[in-house]
């Protein structure tokens, strides 16, 4: 497939803010428990942090819209579509967000409102995954490993911006949130890391031969079969060389989990806010990697007839 860069950047920015209130959540619950309350630097900044990128997540994904303009009747197929399931769920998201820094403001009850955006959330995370795990015709995506990934990459980028932002404002609760931010990287890369193997071992169902029903063991497709690309060229061909793809892969690895890993095995919960931020925005990039690989995994069967170019 053609990665889209807009869906790269919606998924990781909008799943690293669902993370991101996941932890407040949790912190908020853990102040209640002990009879007090987040401190307000960080539960309002947090929230405006994740409405931030929740936003910004939103904008970059209108971009990959053909009529942005209409993108409002995308609501109407929820009974059907996850795409339309997540159009709703996100701006559910956000206003319970917004109720819940506001609750914070006037020192009102937040539990359930945590509660209640907590859980749209993880809902989030499965329609985003669902919109490519349900494609049946893409095998590399049709797999629940789509969405479990989807969930435990943005709870990990997640877990790690808390902690840079405890760090800041309740630095006691840092070292917690900085060792769930280490294992939920270690299981990311271990679910990542499966779902890879998987995809690259997948033996195709339809090849040249059944395609055409020639049982030659030998077909050299000489020609794309066509003057110009299409949309199907463009849309599910990424044209990239192996070698680019491998680069990027390793990038993924290294930067998505093996730096932040071993970073926050080595004691980086002790670190300052600031460096934990720069590690934060590290392990982004690696994840906007690892993002770009999994659409170029895709491989669509219509391919077969257009991956020859001349």
């Amino acid at each position: 497939m053609n990665p889209p860069l807009s869906m790269i950047l919606f998924t990781t920015v909008a799943g690293a803010a669902q993370g991101l209130l996941l932890a407040l959540v949790g912190l908020d619950w853990v102040a209640v428990a002990r009879g007090t309350e987040l401190p307000p630097a960080l539960s309002l900044a947090g929230a405006a942090l994740v409405l931030a990128m929740s936003a910004v997540g939103l904008a970059a994904a209108t971009f990959h819209l053909g009529h942005p303009l209409r993108a409002w009747r995308a609501v109407a197929m929820w009974r059907t579509s996850w795409l339309s399931r997540e159009v709703i769920v996100l701006p559910l998201f956000m206003a319970v967000v917004f109720a819940w820094a506001a609750a914070h403001a006037l020192h009102a009850p937040t539990a359930a409102l945590g509660a209640v955006a907590a859980l749209l959330a993880i809902v989030l995370y499965i329609c985003t995954g669902m919109i490519y795990g349900a494609v049946a015709a893409i095998r590399e995506w049709a797999t629940p490993l789509t969405p479990l990934n989807y969930l435990v990459l943005g709870i990990a980028s997640g877990l790690l911006l808390a902690a840079a932002l405890a760090a800041w404002a309740w630095p006691a609760q840092a070292p917690g949130l900085a060792r769930l931010a280490l294992a939920a990287t270690v299981l990311g890369a271990a679910t990542r890391g499966y779902s890879l193997w998987r995809n690259l071992t997948l033996a195709p169902k339809t090849t040249l031969q059944s395609a055409i029903g020639v049982r030659h063991p030998r077909i050299e497709q000489m020609s794309q079969g066509m003057m110009a690309g299409t949309f199907n060229t463009r849309e599910f061909m990424h044209a990239r060389d192996e070698g680019t793809v491998r680069r990027v892969r390793w990038a993924a690895a290294l930067l998505g989990f093996v730096l932040p890993a071993l970073a926050l095995a080595a004691g980086a919960a002790t670190w300052p806010a600031v460096a934990l931020a720069v590690l934060f925005l590290l392990q982004y990039a690696g994840l906007l990697a690892e993002r770009w690989c999994f659409f170029v995994e895709a491989r669509h069967p219509q391919n077969l007839y257009h991956r020859r170019f001349g």
